[in-house]
C-alpha cells in the first residue's frame, strides 16, 4: 500500500544527502583552494629570505670592493700585498707579515684543533656512556656561546703568562693567538664531526664488527672515511672561523707587524690590524684597511670555494 509520508520522508533524506554532499564538496574545494594559497604564499616567503641572503652577500661584496680597490691600486698591488712595512706616518702600507701572521694561525689552530675536535666527535658518538654525553656535549655547546672577548681574556690570564714564564719573551705572540683559536673552533668541530659520524649507516659498523674487526678498527677505516665530507665541512668553517677571528687575536697576540720566525714572535693579523687602526684612521690610511678587508675577503673566498670543491669530491 502506497504511503504518502514514507515516500516524502525518503525524498526528503536524499535532498539532505544531495546537501550535505554539496556542502562537503564546496568545503574541500574551499579547503584546497586555502591550502593551495598558503603553499605558494609560503613559496614566495623562502624565495624572498634566499634573496636577503644572497642580496645582503652581493652588496657587502660591492661595498668592500668599492671602498678598498681605489687604495690597491694608488699604493699598487705588488707594493701593498708583498710589502712588508706597515707604517702609516711614513706613508707606507705593506701586508705581508699580515697576510703570513693570519696564515699562521688559523694553519695553527687547525692542525691543533682538528684532531681534538674530530676525536672529542668519535668519543660522544661511539664510545662515551651516557652520562658522559650528558656533560660533554652541553660543555662544547656552551663553548659556541661564549664571547670572543672572553677568550681573549682567559688566553691574556692564562696562556700569556705561561708562555711568558717557558719562553721569557713576554707571552704575547703567535703561539698563545694559536692556542686561543684552536678552543675556539672546537664547538664547531665537535658538532658538525658528529652530526657526520651519526649519520653513517648503522650497517656499516655492524658489517665491520661482523667481519672480525675491532671497534676502534672499525672507527678509523670504516666509520671516520665514511663520515669524511661532513668533518672537511666542519674543517672548513673551523677555518673561516679561525682566519675571521678579532677580538682574541687583538688580547694575546701582541699586534706588532712583522713577520714571525718563530711561535713566539708577536704578530699582527689582517682582522687585527683593522679592528685596531679603524676608527682613527682617515685618508689613505682608511683606504688602505678597507683593502686589507678585500685581500681577507678574497683569501677566505678562495680558500672556501678550493675546500668546497674538495669536499664535494670527496662526498661523491
Amino acid at each position: 500500500m502506497f504511503n504518502g509520508e514514507t515516500f516524502l520522508s525518503k525524498a526528503t533524506k536524499k535532498n539532505e544527502k544531495k546537501e550535505n554532499l554539496k556542502d562537503f564538496s564546496q568545503k574541500n574545494i574551499g579547503g584546497a583552494k586555502f591550502r593551495n594559497f598558503i603553499e605558494i604564499f609560503m613559496k614566495y616567503v623562502f624565495l624572498f629570505c634566499a634573496s636577503v641572503a644572497i642580496l645582503s652577500v652581493i652588496i657587502i661584496t660591492v661595498f668592500i670592493f668599492i671602498k678598498g680597490s681605489p687604495a690597491i691600486f694608488e699604493i699598487g698591488v705588488l707594493n701593498f700585498i708583498f710589502g712588508k712595512v706597515w707604517s702609516p706616518s711614513a706613508n707606507q702600507f705593506g701586508i705581508l707579515s699580515m697576510i703570513i701572521a693570519s696564515i699562521y694561525a688559523t694553519l695553527g689552530a687547525i692542525l691543533l684543533g682538528v684532531p681534538i675536535g674530530i676525536f672529542t666527535a668519535v668519543f660522544l658518538a661511539e664510545i662515551a656512556p651516557s652520562w658522559a654525553k650528558k656533560i660533554i656535549r652541553p660543555a662544547v655547546e656552551l663553548l659556541a656561546g661564549i664571547p670572543s672577548v672572553v677568550y681573549g681574556f682567559f688566553g691574556l690570564l692564562v696562556f700569556v703568562p705561561l708562555i711568558d714564564k717557558i719562553f721569557k719573551n713576554g707571552g704575547n705572540s703567535l703561539l698563545a693567538a694559536i692556542l686561543i683559536l684552536s678552543i675556539m673552533i672546537l664547538p664547531t668541530i665537535v658538532s658538525i664531526s658528529e652530526s657526520a659520524i651519526n649519520a653513517v649507516p648503522k650497517e656499516y659498523k655492524e658489517g665491520s664488527l661482523a667481519l672480525g674487526a675491532s671497534h676502534v678498527h672499525t672507527i678509523f677505516k670504516v666509520i671516520l672515511p665514511a663520515a669524511k665530507s661532513g668533518i672537511l665541512a666542519a674543517t672548513v668553517l673551523g677555518i673561516g672561523r679561525a682566519m675571521g677571528e678579532t677580538m682574541a687575536v687583538i688580547l694575546v697576540a701582541g699586534n706588532t707587524a712583522m713577520i714571525p720566525n718563530a711561535v713566539t714572535d708577536r704578530v699582527r693579523t689582517m682582522t687585527s690590524n683593522i679592528a685596531l687602526e679603524m676608527s682613527y684612521a682617515s685618508g689613505l690610511q682608511e683606504k688602505a684597511l678597507f683593502a686589507t678587508g678585500v685581500i681577507l675577503f678574497i683569501f677566505i673566498m678562495g680558500l672556501n670555494l678550493i675546500l668546497n670543491s674538495v669536499t664535494n669530491k670527496v662526498g661523491e
